[in-house]
């Protein structure tokens, strides 16, 4: 349908004499919104300026007149006309009347991500950050339209207003082949994206107006489940949600960490500083400063911890220009907080698709895939990875190795060590008395770089359960004879195994786990276990561990209540099992 066609629409709901007018105005198509509040003149608002329409105040009469030619009223105060894009919002007084209305207008205009459309093309969650009036809404409208017709995707829009697919039943076709569902109360928006996603199967989410703390844990197990998640939230900048305590989770939280002493010296820093709790759930954050000015964070867990450092983050600045040329601009800061120089590179000459995207790929071999990594992480493996001197003295190899969160072998050396640049990779280990079928699954579920030998004199290590070590006292003298490090676990386990392994390799750091790993946990794989391990996670990375709480956990079988232990247990936390059968469930303590 045309514009102007719908922009008529807005104008028949008001009175006459203020219809007249706009109907008449040579700005008419570039109309934003009209404001009428009891006992002021009418005033129509355009990109430039503000008119009033009438010399007449506006009245209750007036008021009622436009109410009962627009939709419902919901619990948002907002409403709209049936098959367009137009939304209408109240203002209410102390008994709930409506005493001012803002009539603003809805535009479906294609190509408005022309700037970003490489982005969306990389299948990545991406967040749009905007004041309000900056195009957020009609963006993703657009978003959705091309993920659903030109990518052919799975689309499902979470439209809690109406505002992104319009008023009524049958949504606008601005969104194209996306699917919408409507929300019955604002309040209920969270559990309306865990409905789309349990019940409709699709690939792509777009949900508009993140702004609850409960909204924000739900995109983050929808993001977690692979969906593509495409959603909007108020504030200018990322600094705004890192402030935000509400929705700092959607860039992965903010904790406060206490450093020990010598690494506060290393890092030249406060003993009590500022970290990212978690990977963000947004994998790409776009900032709308203005129509055709917006600034791309393509990884957002460094600019998060670069941000936290006090370091200025280098992001991209799109522009577009009236021809349609679009250019990117790179900051590239010259230290912290301080002046950035800008690098101009022509549309033509930026990165193919999936290099534009904030998908990093490891540069270390051993690290985890979509594992957000610090830079005090990298620095810790690379010095992990040093060749240690054993001719320097047992007590500064013995400071060495704790510094690094190992101990010292039976022998007193360290034997194969992967290097910093993971030299030395793939690791082959001699596995004894642990089950090979439990390696097998850690090795491929983690993507590690390890390859497992029946053959002694070819292995770089032994791992081995350490009551088999102390009773076989052959094994001990075979790897002594070899120079081959033992590396022993205590428990024939998913997570005891895990934890050595990713020691051995320098990236022992259990904070998170994803839907993926959740798998290693999982005896048959099945949903109900799934969910479980889901549930259990989720009270771990929310709840326990941010703010010190135990939680108890819904009633489980004996055999899912072993998963969740096994899982806890991945954290470094105690868990124990209380109550009868059936209602017999897991209880999660705080360390």
């Amino acid at each position: 349908m045309p514009i102007k066609d719908e922009i008529q629409k807005l104008l028949d709901i008001l009175p006459l004499d203020s219809r007249q007018v706009l109907e008449q105005h040579p700005l008419r198509d570039k109309l934003i919104e009209v404001v009428m509040d009891l006992g002021r003149r009418p005033e129509a608002r355009f990109p430039s300026a503000a008119e009033y329409l009438s010399e007449t105040l506006v009245s209750t009469e007036q008021l009622n007149y436009c109410i009962q030619r627009v939709g419902h009223f919901g619990g948002d105060n907002r409403a709209g006309i049936e098959q367009t894009l137009h939304r209408i919002s109240a203002i209410r007084n102390r008994t709930g009347e409506i005493i001012g209305l803002t009539c603003r207008v809805g535009r479906a205009v294609k190509g408005t991500i022309h700037m970003i459309r490489d982005l969306v093309e990389t299948g990545q969650s991406i967040l749009m950050l905007g004041r309000p009036g900056v195009g957020k809404t009609t963006a993703l409208r657009e978003i959705a339209r091309v993920l659903a017709d030109d990518l052919n995707k799975r689309v499902v829009i979470i439209d809690t207003s109406n505002e992104i697919a319009g008023d009524g039943d049958i949504p606008h076709s601005a969104i194209g082949r996306a699917r919408r569902m409507q929300v019955a109360r604002p309040e209920l928006q969270h559990q309306v994206m865990i409905e789309a996603v349990e019940n409709h199967m699709p690939e792509v989410i777009v949900i508009d107006e993140i702004g609850t703390e409960l909204e924000a844990m739900a995109a983050r197990t929808i993001a977690e489940r692979g969906v593509q998640l495409v959603g909007t939230a108020h504030g200018n900048e990322i600094e705004n949600l890192i402030k935000n305590p509400t929705l700092s989770d959607l860039v992965g939280g903010i904790q406060s960490v206490t450093l020990g002493d010598e690494e506060a010296r290393r890092r030249g820093s406060q003993k009590s500083v500022l970290e990212r709790k978690a990977p963000p759930t947004f994998d790409l954050v776009v900032e709308m400063l203005e129509r055709q000015r917006w600034v791309v964070h393509e990884s957002v867990a460094d600019t998060v911890d670069s941000l936290l450092r006090g370091h200025k983050p280098n992001p991209q600045v799109r522009t577009v220009n009236e021809n349609g040329q679009v250019t990117i601009t790179r900051e590239l800061p010259s230290g912290p907080r301080g002046r950035a120089s800008r690098q101009v590179l022509p549309f033509s000459q930026a990165p193919e698709p999936d290099r534009v995207s904030g998908l990093q790929l490891p540069s270390h071999p051993y690290r985890l895939h979509n594992t957000p990594t610090s830079h005090e992480d990298s620095t810790t493996r690379q010095e992990a990875g040093r060749e240690l001197d054993t001719t320097s003295g047992e007590r500064e190899f013995e400071r060495l190795l704790a510094r690094n969160g190992s101990q010292p072998d039976q022998f007193g050396y360290v034997g194969h060590k992967p290097g910093s640049n993971g030299e030395g990779l793939p690791l082959h280990i001699y596995p004894y008395g642990i089950s090979f079928h439990q390696l097998e699954q850690v090795l491929q579920t983690l993507n590690l770089p390890v390859v497992l030998t029946k053959n002694v004199d070819s292995a770089d290590a032994i791992l081995a359960l350490r009551a088999h070590v102390r009773k076989h006292s052959n094994l001990r003298r075979i790897a002594e004879e070899r120079q081959l490090p033992i590396h022993t676990i205590k428990a024939n386990t998913i997570p005891t195994i895990t934890h050595t392994l990713q020691q051995v390799l320098g990236m022992d750091k259990p904070d998170t786990t994803d839907g993926q790993k959740l798998s290693l946990f999982a005896q048959s794989g099945s949903s109900d276990e799934i969910a479980a391990l889901e549930e259990a996670r989720l009270a771990v990375e929310q709840i326990v561990i941010p703010e010190g709480q135990p939680v108890e956990l819904l009633p489980r079988s004996a055999k899912v209540r072993q998963m969740q232990h096994e899982l806890v247990e991945h954290y470094r936390l105690n868990s124990s099992s209380f109550g009868s059968e059936p209602n017999r469930r897991l209880r999660i303590y705080p360390a």
